[in-house]
């Protein structure tokens, strides 16, 4: 019992941090602006790990290599703790199973975090458009949302995009 509450304690804070780092990722490859309070949290959270990765690790086609790799990392290192105290014994056994298993599980936070960034956005759009995380998180969104309203037109002024990219998101998870 000791051993998953640590477990959920370090899943929890590698998640966080990794959440950051991959928002910050995004934010950066999408040209969102980080001018907005959301931007300003996600830099703020981050700095401390980015800035000096920066000096040594340069972006790669514009994406920002500086904070993908910690966020890959850190998820590395929940996998590895978990498949050691579950009692595998990896330690000296490293595999690149568990490499994969740290890649699945960057790629599964990252459409976690599409499907808050549209449930949000959703629920925003109801409540406060003008809200000051409205148009961030419209600018994350779009790329994911642009091809699903290319095909499924507004009903009654109401977009079901969103809706139709979360259930592909869920199914997407389905397979990860």
């Amino acid at each position: 019992m000791i051993v998953e509450a640590g477990l959920f304690l370090l899943q929890a804070l590698t998640g966080f941090l990794s959440g950051a780092l991959l928002l910050r990722f995004y934010m950066q490859a999408w040209r969102v602006s980080f001018n907005n309070p959301l931007g300003v949290f996600v830099v703020e959270l981050s700095n401390w790990l980015v800035r000096p990765l920066r000096k040594v690790l340069p972006g790669f086609f514009g994406l920002d290599l500086a904070s993908l790799l910690p966020a890959y990392l850190l998820q590395l290192i929940y996998v590895l703790a978990a498949f050691y105290w579950r009692g595998h014994g990896v330690a000296w056994s490293f595999d690149s199973l568990l490499l994969w298993w740290a890649l699945l599980a960057t790629l599964r936070l990252s459409i976690y975090l599409l499907i808050g960034a549209l449930l949000v956005q959703a629920i925003l759009s109801w409540v406060n458009p003008y809200s000051p995380l409205g148009q961030p998180l419209v600018q994350l969104t779009r790329p994911f949302l642009r091809p699903l309203q290319r095909v499924i037109p507004p009903i009654g002024s109401v977009d079901l995009s969103p809706l139709v990219a979360i259930v592909l998101a869920q199914l997407l998870l389905m397979f990860l």
